[in-house]
């Protein structure tokens, strides 16, 4: 092995067990296809097992490994059984990214109660013991690990219409993972956060088909355009190798600038 081939390890997920969260939304398969191109097997999480299950066989399709399973992370006990069952079964889970998350809209003043607990259920509730479970793993193991959440520029930035929990919920993750990073460091185990601005999924189609919002958005972004999932896979990618080993509490902007610039 060469002196080159030591910089291209940096980057290798080879024998690498991740799992993902939220794997059969739009950001979801895109990381969940990112981290089998790069040698990891990946555990497609998300509450339709049919959809990861499909998720899954693409990956295997085109030469990578991957399985598909039904996981609603709002069940807490669920959850840390499921966990536990396929480190039993895998022997470990070496990666763990959490791509969970929803938006119900409505004006600040006219917010119901039921609809701020589900936010903080889906957003950041369930974020929280998901990783805690695959931290037990780890720290049982003394394995380290890289455990990864997908943020918001909400997180940081308001927007002038009805996102009082999207934000709130969003800007508590940050703080989550700065303080994950810091207590988990002593186990080897880097926490860290993703946080894009709108990309091109799905979820957001209703924000991104409004002509009016669409440009008034990209007009905000620098580089003049929305995120595409790639963009994001790339950063998980990153941020699950070896190469990121020495980063963690971080909250990296994937946002085409517009942190920058407001």
């Amino acid at each position: 092995m060469g002196l080159l081939d030591d910089y291209k390890n940096l980057f290798s997920l080879d024998g690498k067990i991740a799992l993902v969260a939220g794997g059969a939304g739009g950001i979801g398969i895109a990381i969940c296809e990112g981290l089998a191109a790069q040698g990891a097997t990946v555990l497609v999480c998300s509450r339709k097992e049919e959809n990861t299950k499909a998720v899954a066989e693409k990956i295997v399709a085109a030469g990578g490994k991957a399985y598909g399973y039904g996981l609603d992370i709002v069940d807490l006990g669920a959850t840390a059984e499921f966990v536990e069952q396929r480190a039993k079964e895998f022997g470990n889970i070496d990666i763990m990214v959490n791509c969970v998350g929803m938006q119900i809209e409505n004006p600040a003043e006219e917010y119901r109660e039921e609809d701020w607990d589900t936010l903080f259920d889906v957003n950041l509730k369930s974020g929280f013991f998901l990783s805690q479970a695959v931290a037990k793993v780890q720290i049982r193991n003394n394995s380290g690990g890289k455990h990864i959440h997908l943020s918001s520029v909400r997180s940081q930035l308001g927007l002038r219409r009805g996102f009082i929990a999207y934000c709130t919920t969003k800007g508590g993750m940050n703080l989550m993972v700065k303080q994950l990073a810091t207590e988990w460091a002593k186990y080897n185990i880097t926490v860290n956060a993703i946080a894009p601005t709108f990309i091109r999924t799905e979820q957001v189609a209703k924000y991104l088909n409004d002509p009016e919002f669409y440009q008034g958005l990209v007009g905000r972004i620098p580089l003049g355009r929305v995120g595409e999932p790639e963009d994001i896979s790339g950063m998980a990618m990153y941020l699950a190798a070896p190469a990121s080993d020495f980063v963690t509490g971080q909250i990296i902007f994937a946002d085409g600038g517009v942190t920058a610039s407001q």
